[in-house]
């Protein structure tokens, strides 16, 4: 492993769970002899990455804030997705959520969590499985047939745990299924306690970029009524779309490297 992904590294050695780390916990991480780890930390923290706290402790630091925001002003999936969402959690008094493809995984980019909507729902920056609940499930039946074979080769077993097919032929039906309804829908798949309706967002040339997400809780919410929604959320995808579409440019291209 290289130095830079050694330092990068140590930046995802911080989790809701553990927002502060001991300097010895980072020298760890990096290897090598301490002089040269406190360099690195030393190099994080000048450039805003990492900040100290309490006696030789360190947690992220407001680079990270600056970096996020910049997200949230380019990204083209949240700006053309956030009005959409909010209209449609507005109008059906239900969650709602965007979602990116990143890798092998699908990461929430902004969510609008309606008055007793679930508490557990995907928020931003949460990363999950691309292979299981709805949002996951709604982008997976677009890609691209080379990336969906190394994505099989990989995650075959949670591809069956998630009832798209225990082999390859059975895994293309489950997804062609999918296109030719337009949306996913789960039940208390990766949740037990919530249900959801995704639809895929696109980009100009109709490369798969993430998907909309309309969710219920399974506590308090009607499972029929739920599903004669899809057509609004597939809407409210398309919407996006054709929003992404109007602002083209860099960051609208679709993820070269799946699986």
């Amino acid at each position: 492993m290289s130095t830079v992904e050694k330092m990068l590294g140590v930046l995802g050695l911080f989790t809701p769970e553990t927002p502060i780390r001991e300097s010895d916990e980072l020298i760890t991480h990096l290897g090598g002899s301490a002089s040269a780890a406190y360099r690195h930390i030393k190099t994080l923290q000048s450039a805003g990455f990492l900040a100290r706290v309490g006696s030789g402790s360190y947690m992220l630091g407001p680079r990270v804030l600056e970096l996020d925001r910049t997200i949230r002003m380019s990204d083209p999936v949240y700006i053309a997705g956030s009005p959409v969402i909010r209209a449609l959690s507005a109008s059906t008094g239900l969650s709602a959520v965007l979602s990116m493809l990143y890798s092998d995984s699908v990461v929430c980019v902004r969510r609008v969590l309606a008055p007793g909507g679930p508490e557990s729902l995907f928020s931003r920056g949460q990363k999950r499985p691309l292979v299981a609940g709805a949002s996951a499930k709604a982008i997976l039946a677009y890609l691209p047939a080379h990336q969906l074979r190394r994505i099989f080769a990989r995650h075959g077993a949670a591809i069956a745990a998630a009832g798209l097919g225990s082999d390859w032929d059975a895994f293309k039906l489950s997804l062609r299924q999918i296109r030719k309804a337009g949306f996913a829908m789960t039940v208390a798949e990766y949740n037990v306690d919530i249900a959801s309706i995704a639809a895929p967002i696109f980009n100009a040339r109709h490369d798969v970029l993430g998907s909309l997400m309309l969710a219920i809780s399974l506590e308090r919410d009607d499972l029929t009524a739920f599903a004669k929604l899809a057509p609004l959320v597939v809407a409210a995808a398309a919407e996006t779309s054709a929003g992404i579409a109007g602002m083209e440019g860099g960051a609208a291209l679709a993820a070269r490297a799946v699986g």
